[in-house]
């Protein structure tokens, strides 16, 4: 994959947010893109529609594709349709919901429609576009995690568990995928304003909440910080930011960081560089026990 030419790329969730963002970043830099939605002639038809006329204004090579990645049809099906038409280079995996509330108060079911996305969803994405990518030894993933796929912050329970679980499937990926001159790297950023905080999933179970009594407020009290947070209109907080990085990591040439923190680092960065070297003695000591397995 030369890092000078344009590539092909499947950024997920792109009906809103980092995603539409990212979508048209790599366009608008010369690469060809597939805009991945649910839904592209419903409740996304306005997205879809303006991605597209982006697209024939600017002469970019963007096309939206219909795509709910917790169906594994759906999954197979885009990927298939996209190595039809031109090898896909870089799966970029944004697509995820972001539930708000007391950890208790979420049913096993809306767990697991969390975990659905954040994680079954990437898993099923990356294992449709690796199989053509190993074939050429080539590729990239990018997976779109957050500060709080390193941190445990109260009412992000459920959140943050889908977060910390798809870091750990990506970054093992990552080390597996080596020897096909595949990598899989995670972006870490931390607050941007995205519709993620209108949109997030609340609590299903109301007697949970009910025992709470006012302690169940902190789902109100923290997006409205939030809320607060991005009235302000600060550089920091916008997403394009992380737009911007991702864009970075496509076109980087060589070996791309594992994570890349974005915006108010919350203390990720110390974390990141605290584990990195206990990671890689890990990383070392089973690598002497492969290579001693394999003599």
């Amino acid at each position: 994959m030369n890092a000078n030419s344009p590539k092909t790329i499947l950024v997920t969730g792109a009906s809103r947010g980092i995603g539409y963002l990212t979508a048209k970043t790599l366009a608008a830099g010369g690469h060809h893109v597939y805009a991945a939605m649910r839904d592209r002639d419903g409740p996304n038809a306005k997205a879809a529609s303006a991605l597209t006329d982006y697209a024939m204004q600017s002469g970019l090579s963007l096309l939206i594709i219909d795509l709910d990645v917790t169906s594994e049809e759906d999954c197979q099906r885009a990927i298939a349709k996209i190595e039809a038409e031109r090898p896909l280079d870089v799966l970029v995996n944004n697509a995820g919901v972001m539930p708000v509330g007391v950890t208790e108060a979420y049913s096993p079911q809306a767990t697991q429609a969390c975990f659905d996305v954040n994680m079954f969803g990437l898993a099923k994405m990356s294992q449709a576009a690796l199989p053509a990518m190993r074939q050429r030894h080539s590729g990239l993933l990018i997976h779109l995690s957050s500060a709080a796929g390193r941190l445990a912050i109260p009412y992000f329970g459920i959140y943050c568990a889908s977060k910390w679980a798809m870091e750990a499937y990506a970054e093992s990926l990552n080390y597996e995928l080596a020897p096909f001159n595949i990598q899989s790297v995670i972006i870490e950023p931390s607050g941007h304003a995205t519709d993620l905080v209108k949109t997030a999933p609340a609590p299903d179970l109301p007697a949970v909440l009910q025992e709470y009594g006012p302690h169940n407020e902190g789902r109100e009290k923290l997006l409205g910080m939030f809320r607060d947070l991005f009235a302000q209109d600060q550089t920091g907080n916008d997403a394009q930011n992380v737009a911007d990085s991702i864009m970075a990591l496509v076109e980087m040439e060589g070996l791309r960081p594992i994570r890349t923190q974005i915006g108010d680092d919350m203390g990720v960065s110390a974390i990141n560089m605290a584990t990195a070297p206990i990671q890689t003695r890990l990383i070392e000591q089973l690598s002497q026990v492969y290579a001693f397995e394999e003599q």
